[in-house]
């Protein structure tokens, strides 16, 4: 399953981009926010994602304006590994190498057909499974475990 969320900032793109999940067959639920609000906080929606995102295992889309206080905030969440989507190479790498599960985009700064693409490459490009990449993500992991008894 597929969780998309964002702010005032990223509503419009938001909604763009759900119309092309629909095109692309793909199964998403909306978390909000539902209409657009110009006094949101984006903290909340990222909360509320996050945590679902944890326990369906499954993949989050995060926007607002810059994509930077979506991407801080849903990595505070033991298991979310978020990355911002500031290009077609980024989406593809951080899928690639750092098996991210939830993709970070800006809707002041991206134009809709660059952030569909984006979109499209972070969810058909499959974690690569290299050693490498395994052992950086097993020290997140433990990062995590220890930081979260602090």
């Amino acid at each position: 399953m597929i969780f998309i969320a964002s702010d005032h900032a990223g509503f419009a793109l938001k909604e763009e981009l759900k119309k092309y999940l629909d095109e692309l067959s793909e199964h998403y639920m909306d978390l909000g926010a539902k209409e657009l609000q110009a006094d949101d906080d984006y903290p909340d929606y990222v909360s509320v994602l996050a945590k679902k995102v944890v326990e369906d295992n499954g993949r989050g889309i995060l926007l607002c304006g810059s994509a930077v206080g979506v991407c801080i905030v849903a990595n505070k969440f033991r298991g979310i590994r978020a990355g911002i989507g500031y290009s077609i190479y980024a989406a593809k790498t951080q899928r690639e190498d750092d098996d991210t599960n939830v993709l970070c985009l800006p809707g002041r700064f991206l134009g809709t057909n660059d952030a569909k693409e984006m979109l499209r490459v972070w969810l058909t490009t499959p974690f690569s499974g290299g050693e490498r990449h395994k052992r950086r993500i097993a020290k997140i992991a433990a990062i995590e475990q220890v930081n979260m008894k602090q």
